[in-house]
């Protein structure tokens, strides 16, 4: 294997695995990119240069070698998540810069699995909003550098779609893996409750955080997630048709959709129909209080993780950010309002299998210092380019970020599929079809000077 660089996750492990390359190789050739292009991307907050070399090493000489799923595979963390003898700063001055003493257990089953942690990837600030920047850099959409890569998992998502690592581990807790996916043309699922050990921050903002991954294939997604799940189980789909809805509208009363991405949801629902596919157009009955919902707990989490740090080191629109979920902390707690949407969608998804919708509303903000910027400023951005994916974090429900097709500027479109409880399996079948019908470029041209969108 001579081109080390550019090949799948599981392209690279069985290569690895058939001694046609060794991981130090594989693991070099991949430092050697995040080098030569991470100064203009700003993907990672750390790179572990020295350590994941050794450890490539150590995954050479391991005697199950042979059997290992991610044999070799570099991949970069999301930095909310410990990774031994490295600090976890999320984002922000105010974290400690301490090593951490053990892996999060989803780092570990990577690391298990035979993968190497070459970095961990820039978030912004305790990890609250939809655009990355902050006191540790700015991470930009590799396809067009003039805009944010999202967020909050965008720093991981950006290293991706820059080939500078296969695949990378995020999290999601309003959109986090989604809204970056969608920006930078890169596959993740948002599992369901409970099928990936969560372990995020204070409470994982009171269960709506998960851990998935983030590909440039289905294939890969689907591997990575079945490491993560530690079971086969997220592999496994029963064969068939599936009742298809196609919702184009935003969730959130007042935010309109942009034609390229409710473009991309009625082109794509017009190839799952062809697949053999029930495809009819229905809306969700989403309730008005969604966005006071959505509000609240997407503060009111930001609140738990900002106690005990020192509020004069984070930056205005997290210290208010912070402030305002205080006042929701106590109802949000109770899990009422969660339940009561979920009871609202359930019949929804009885008669539906699957609900299809645009990924995003718009694409993704300028990047620039918007962690400088006041704190409505941000809460208007955010909300109206990312309003398609909290709905599935108050629910707990599956949720996936699929690319298809692009915008005017060049830059990647995508959808979101979105399925009942223990349906990520099926939702990664659709996304395979629509791959299968509808390929997508991998990597963005970075090597190249990048094309800037219109204003």
């Amino acid at each position: 294997m001579t081109d080390r660089v550019g090949r799948t996750a599981a392209e690279i492990a069985a290569a690895v695995r058939e001694k046609q390359v060794t991981p130090r190789e594989v693991v070099a050739a991949h430092l050697a990119r995040i080098e030569r292009l991470d100064g203009r991307i700003g993907a990672f907050r750390a790179v572990r240069v020295e350590r994941a070399l050794a450890e490539a090493d150590e995954v050479g000489a391991r005697t199950d070698l042979a059997e290992l799923p991610l044999a070799g595979v570099p991949v970069a963390v999301k930095d909310n998540l410990p990774v031994r003898g490295e600090s976890m700063r999320i984002g922000s001055a105010a974290t400690p810069d301490v090593p951490a003493g053990q892996d999060h257990v989803a780092v570990a089953r990577l690391r298990a699995a035979g993968a190497v942690v070459v970095g961990l990837t820039n978030v912004p600030e305790l990890c609250a909003f939809g655009t990355t920047e902050g006191v540790h850099g700015t991470a930009r959409n590799p396809w067009d550098l003039t805009r944010t890569a999202g967020g909050s998992s965008g720093g991981s998502a950006a290293a991706v779609a820059a080939g500078m690592v296969p695949i990378a581990l995020g999290n999601d807790g309003m959109g986090s893996l989604r809204i970056p996916a969608a920006n930078c043309g890169v596959v993740t699922i948002k599992p369901g409750l409970g099928v990936v050990p969560a372990g995020i921050g204070e409470g994982d903002w009171f269960g709506m955080s998960e851990n998935g991954p983030l590909a440039t294939t289905v294939e890969d997604a689907r591997l990575m997630l079945s490491v993560l799940a530690g079971t086969d189980a997220v592999r496994q789909h029963t064969p068939g048709a599936r009742t298809v809805a196609v919702s184009l509208r935003s969730p959130i009363v007042g935010v309109t959709v942009a034609k390229p991405y409710t473009d991309a949801a009625r082109e794509a629902a017009g190839l799952l129909m062809k697949a053999g596919h029930q495809v009819r157009r229905a809306d969700p009955p989403y309730p008005v209080s969604l966005s006071l919902t959505s509000l609240a707990h997407w503060t009111a989490g930001t609140s738990v993780d900002a106690q005990g740090l020192d509020a004069r080191l984070l930056t205005r629109r997290t210290r208010v950010h912070a402030a305002v979920g205080r006042r929701f902390a106590r109802g949000v707690r109770t899990g009422t309002s969660r339940e009561e949407l979920r009871r609202r969608l359930e019949p929804f998804f009885a008669e539906y299998d699957v609900l299809l919708t645009p990924a995003l509303a718009r694409r993704s903000p300028k990047a620039g210092p918007w962690h400088e910027r006041g704190w409505l400023r941000n809460m208007a951005a955010n909300t109206n380019y990312s309003p398609m994916t909290p709905p599935w974090n108050l629910t707990g429900w599956p949720a996936m970020a699929v690319p298809f097709g692009t915008l005017p500027s060049g830059a990647p479109c995508a959808v979101q599929l979105v399925g009942r409880p223990g349906s990520e399996g099926e939702l990664l079948e659709l996304a395979r079809q629509l791959e299968a019908a509808h390929p997508w470029r991998r990597t963005a041209p970075v090597d190249r000077p990048a094309r800037a969108s219109a204003a």
